[in-house]
């Protein structure tokens, strides 16, 4: 049986996508199998008169095989708004299940499958369930991606404590450096580093263009 990660963050827009993708090259490098998915995408864009996310585009391109794109992104909606709004103006309702059957047979297929959530770890799929709950439904291990950026601290230790009460494991953090006038980035890490028992993975540095290999190295503790 392969192992998975649920990638999870503290916010939309702060290197989920990025982070999933130096972790898939990771793995690679290791010499393992590697499949993604986003399972749930809002914003996406019409192609050949089907719709497509650039990020689950990515995470697609960057796999071991390559599977079909409604593997990896069963839920494709076009407005750019929280999943269960545009799922509901898409007149679709989100099934966690679906999105779990989905997992299981695309692991069956590679050493290693990386999940990427969306949005925060709260941020609804339907009228019942979030993002906390498809983690909690796939049982695998949490990876959360903290965007380095001003009042990342709180939205970091919120995340964590959230986490934690969920009850799932959490495999450690991954610092993301979105802002590039970020000041007193060391010390923000640092402050993050000491609030949580749960080990930092990787620094990833900011840069302008996605560069996997490049992140890839930055990771910094045993996955």
């Amino acid at each position: 049986m392969s192992q998975g990660y649920f990638i999870t963050g503290t916010d939309t827009g702060i290197g989920k996508t990025w982070s999933t993708i130096s972790l898939m090259q990771y793995f690679k490098n290791q010499g393992q199998t590697v499949l993604g998915m986003k399972p749930i995408a809002s914003g996406c864009d019409q192609v050949d008169g089907c719709l497509r996310n650039e990020d689950a585009l990515l995470i697609q391109r960057q796999a071991s095989l390559i599977l079909p794109y409604e593997d990896v992104n069963p839920y494709a909606f076009a407005l750019a708004v929280s999943p269960h709004i545009a799922a509901e103006q898409a007149g679709v309702e989100i099934d966690l299940d679906n999105i779990v059957e989905k997992y299981q047979q695309i692991e069956k297929l590679a050493d290693v499958v990386l999940v990427e959530g969306v949005g925060g770890w709260l941020v609804p799929l339907n009228a019942q369930e979030d993002v906390a709950d498809l983690a909690l439904k796939l049982d695998l291990p949490v990876i959360v991606v903290v965007g380095i950026r001003l009042g990342c601290i709180n939205q970091a230790k919120l995340t964590f404590a959230a986490i934690q009460q969920s009850g799932v494991q959490c495999h450690g953090w991954i610092a993301s450096c979105i802002d590039r006038e970020m000041l007193m980035l060391d010390e923000n890490i640092q402050t993050l580093c000491q609030s949580t028992e749960m080990p930092l993975l990787a620094v990833l540095s900011y840069m302008e263009k996605l560069d996997p290999e490049c992140f890839s190295r930055e990771v910094r503790a045993k996955l």
